[in-house]
């Protein structure tokens, strides 16, 4: 897998799972929302620590630099 996310895109990925989760602790969402975003949350996740996103692949679109290591 060849990076295809940028640092900036990966913190507000990390973001949104942070409030995903804020929102399903707090029970301001519940029930099939709240599992929904849960999985949401989960792939964001995993794509902001891989740096890897698979949606970017068939539109060859790319938010990675060199210089954002």
């Amino acid at each position: 897998m060849k990076r295809n996310m940028g640092l900036a895109d990966r913190i507000i990925r990390l973001l949104v799972v942070l409030v995903i989760a804020v929102l399903i602790f707090a029970e301001v969402v519940s029930g099939v929302l709240a599992i929904i975003l849960a999985v949401l949350a989960a792939v964001f996740l995993l794509t902001s620590l891989v740096a890897f996103c698979p949606l970017y692949l068939p539109f060859k679109f790319s938010t990675y630099r060199k210089k954002d290591k």
